[in-house]
């Protein structure tokens, strides 16, 4: 009785701690199975839309892709997440057993091979491996790119994404952290906007529309008129 008594006790704490580990946590920097986004320096302060993304391991751990054959662990590049997304797991096409399952190269082709299925951390772990050997270039293959390349690893809604959809979707669908992230994210531009238009007047904010036309133009025309010329 004893030792049934210990063992009901040992499972409910590990539930406990599993029920744990998938919650959000912005102070401990925990967005398990989140798209995550934070403004950058001067670029944001133009063009807020515009930011730094990454991706939360099932434990919360952030991965974003931040220069050349680099990927960050829990280390978020450009400071705290700002906003995010949390992935609902079913709408992604991954196997329901525990992510910690240690896999062979055997078993990864077998994935690979559409034989079997990845878990959310097994798709993570194949795409940081492949973007530690890929050179970064902000205009080809950055942040985005890295994650759009696990979602439709993923086959997160079914695969598709670029770095056109995956901002629209952070744009539309991000909830922002607390308040103090959304005022520290916007007030730059605020700023910038209110004394470029005082200075400047309409010669400040025919740049402005201009720089912006120029940065999602390029995206845009990279990603859906020449393929492959935004790495994905």
């Amino acid at each position: 009785m004893e030792a049934d008594t210990e063992t009901a006790r040992g499972s409910m704490m590990i539930e406990q701690d599993v029920t744990h580990n998938k919650q959000i946590d912005p102070e401990k920097a925990r967005f398990p199975c989140c798209i995550v986004w934070t403004p950058l320096p001067v670029i944001s302060w133009l063009l807020p839309f515009i930011g730094h993304v990454g991706i939360g391991r099932e434990d919360g751990v952030i991965l974003d892709f931040a220069g050349p054959n680099f990927v960050c662990v829990d280390n978020f590049a450009f400071g705290s997440v700002a906003r995010y997304i949390q992935i609902n797991k079913e709408k992604c096409s991954i196997t329901s057993n525990p992510s910690t399952t240690f896999r062979t190269e055997e078993e990864y082709g077998l994935v690979e091979s559409g034989r079997n299925r990845y878990t959310w951390d097994d798709a993570l772990r194949k795409g940081t491996q492949e973007y530690q050997h890929r050179a970064y270039n902000i205009l080809s293959c950055n942040c985005h790119s890295f994650v759009a390349n696990n979602l439709n690893r993923l086959e997160f809604q079914a695969g598709g994404w670029n770095v056109v959809n995956l901002a629209v979707l952070i744009l539309l669908k991000g909830n922002w952290v607390n308040n103090a992230s959304m005022i520290q994210s916007c007030l730059p531009f605020v700023l910038l906007f209110f004394i470029g238009i005082t200075f400047g007047g309409v010669s400040f904010l025919t740049f402005l529309v201009f720089f912006a036309f120029l940065v999602v133009g390029w995206f845009f025309c990279g990603t859906y008129y020449f393929k492959n010329f935004i790495h994905v």
